[in-house]
């Protein structure tokens, strides 16, 4: 067993634990898979631009993290990339922009960094989720954060890459503006899967 396992838990996400106890068990991680995708995607519009950066406030990391501590690390992340493909095809899953650009070409844009990096912040709080992280409100604020520090580390190494040249810039312009309140968000939504399980045992 896993050091990082929280003792007395039995392994599993809560999509696992729904599928093992439904007789459409399989329908069911795909109906989690589609609305995984469609919520992230819905996350995306509540956005609002920032003046001075390219990249914007949205709800979208929040959602991406939730997802992939309910769904666990190999549907989380497979989750994550069926949005990026949802909007490599065109459909309008991105957050809205008129200076980000639209399709395919915004995985190359100012925020690819980010984008590319929910895949594996997904499938790293599934797989935290998985040896029981997601059942308690501080465990589950901890995996959280570890998700977006991965999301960080990949939005703000490719926009150093291509836009600023210089990490100083990229962390005032692209990282500080919104760590502190999207660690706000987390504080919040750490509650949802803890309440959850807690629901589900009664």
């Amino acid at each position: 067993m896993s050091s990082l396992t929280v003792p007395g838990t039995i392994q599993g996400s809560l999509v696992d634990r729904a599928a093992r106890v439904s007789p459409f068990g399989a329908a069911l991680k795909v109906a989690s898979v589609a609305f995984g995708v469609a919520l992230t995607a819905a996350a995306a519009q509540f956005t609002m631009p920032i003046p001075f950066s390219a990249v914007p406030f949205a709800l979208t990391p929040i959602a991406v993290l939730v997802t992939g501590m309910a769904l666990g690390a190999r549907l989380g992340a497979t989750t994550q990339a069926l949005y990026l493909m949802a909007g490599m095809i065109g459909l309008e899953v991105f957050v809205p922009s008129a200076t980000l650009p639209p399709g395919a070409a915004r995985l190359l844009g100012p925020t690819a960094g980010f984008l590319w990096a929910y895949p594996v912040a997904a499938f790293v709080t599934g797989w935290l989720g998985e040896r029981g992280w997601d059942r308690k409100y501080s465990t589950s604020a901890l995996a959280m954060i570890a998700g977006l520090a991965i999301i960080y580390l990949g939005g703000a190494s490719w926009y150093t890459v291509t836009i600023t040249h210089s990490l100083r810039a990229t962390l005032a312009t692209s990282i500080i503006p919104f760590a502190p309140v999207d660690v706000a968000k987390i504080l919040i939504a750490s509650a949802i899967l803890p309440s959850i399980w807690k629901l589900s045992k009664t």
